[in-house]
Order: C-alpha cells, then structure tokens, then sequence
C-alpha cells in the first residue's frame, strides 16, 4: 500500500502534541507524498486554532515547503466546525484565502449559534435522540451545499445520522467522506448502507501525536470488513 495523502493530522495550533515540522518529518519517514494539517476551526470552544495563528501557519508551512520540498507536499487545511443546521461554518473568505483546503465535522465543543444548537449538544450527548438525528444530517448536508467541503470528517461520530442522506448530497457537491482511522466512522455498517452510491472516500489518520501521522491501521480494517471499491478511496494506492 502506498500512502499518497494524509490530510487529517493536528499540531500544537490546537491540541495536537507535536509542531508542524514534527509531522512533517513522521510523513517523510513513511513515504507519504502529500501532508495536509488540519487543526480545529476557531469555533471549537477548548481545541479551536486562535484565528491569527492560521496566517502564522500559512508561513510556516510555506518555509517547510521549501525546505523539504524534494521530499514532501505540505498543505494547510482546517477541521471547520459545523455550527448549526444551516450548514454555517467557522470559516470566512479572509482565512479561506490561505488555506488549501476545508474539512468539516460535528464536534461537541463547537460553540452553538443559538438556543437551538446548544439544546441539539445535549441531545446527541445524552439522549441520542431522533430529532437530533434529523439535525445533525441536516446540518452536514447543508454545510456541503453552502460551503467548498473537501472532506467531511468522521460522519456520525458524536452525533447519530441518516448516512444514506449525506452519501447523496456529497456524490452531488464533490464532497468526500472520511475514514477515520482514529474514530470509528465512517464504519462497517454506514459503508454497506451507501455503497451502491458511489461515493469518494479518503482515510485519514486524524492523528494528534506526530507518531501517528499515517497510521490508517483502523480505517483499513474498516475497508477490509466493509469490503468496499478500493478504487473509491481517493488518497491511498494499493
């Protein structure tokens, strides 16, 4: 197997444990072609990147590019928070015109919008409810609808969805799922459900510790089982 891209890893910009170049080295020691960083949009309320720290970033891994440039690729993305049903974001064009590329998830420490979104938090925490499941769908698919999405990172994780729905609109927008290596979504279940969909899909490490940069044991596990197209997984050549 031949790692071509990992595009979810974190740093000490939000709560990873290692810098940029210590993710940047890892990458370099197991082949990988392309590293994208991805630290958690500002709207996370105890992980988010502090908004200038994204331009520093920005110059940072324009300097490791050069330095490392007959080696590896070094992108800059964001894990942007989806912050309510309407699909917004934590993201405006002033930071979109230095990032490479957008991921976005559900995470429970995004600050909610509005009574609503607060009220749907405790929902998926406690109750597992089925209105927070029409929710936590509709939010994912009007993020994908309102935004440029790359990647929707770990689909169902923390809050429960209807994964035939999301499949749809993401085949529509260009959109494609996450593997995750670190959470179990998407999992075995959700890829039987939306395999006659055809969807693109890439694993990602979502590693936090530069160690696991690349480490996609659970997410090839997961394909094994779910017995998917390889071809459909966009960033890992077998």
């Amino acid at each position: 197997m031949k790692i071509l891209a990992d595009y979810h890893t974190h740093t000490i910009y939000s709560h990873g444990k290692g810098t940029i170049e210590d993710n940047v080295k890892v990458a370099i020691s197991k082949g990988i072609e392309t590293l994208g960083i991805s630290d958690h949009g500002y709207g996370h309320l105890t992980y988010g990147v502090k908004r200038d720290d994204i331009f520093r970033m920005r110059e940072e891994i324009d300097i490791l590019n050069e330095k490392y440039k007959n080696n590896i690729k070094i992108l800059l993305g964001i894990e942007s928070n989806i912050l309510d049903d309407k699909g917004n974001i934590d993201y405006d064009e002033k930071i979109g015109s230095v990032l490479d590329y957008v991921m976005a998830g559900y995470h429970f420490g995004s600050k909610p919008n509005n009574l609503k979104g607060l009220l749907n938090h405790s929902k998926n925490y406690f109750l597992k409810s089925e209105k927070a499941k029409e929710y936590n769908t509709l939010a994912i698919i009007n993020a994908m609808k309102n935004n440029n999405i790359f990647v929707i990172t770990h689909p169902g994780d923390k809050g429960d969805v209807y994964i035939e729905e999301i499949a749809k609109v993401a085949k529509e927008t260009n959109t494609r799922l996450e593997i995750n290596s670190s959470h179990r979504f998407l999992n075995v279940e959700q890829l039987k459900k939306i395999e006659h969909i055809g969807n693109t899909f890439i694993v990602g490490s979502d590693a936090h510790i530069p160690k696991n940069v690349g480490n996609f044991n659970l997410a090839l596990n997961t394909i094994k089982e779910a017995d998917i197209d390889l071809s459909l997984i966009e960033n890992i050549k077998f």
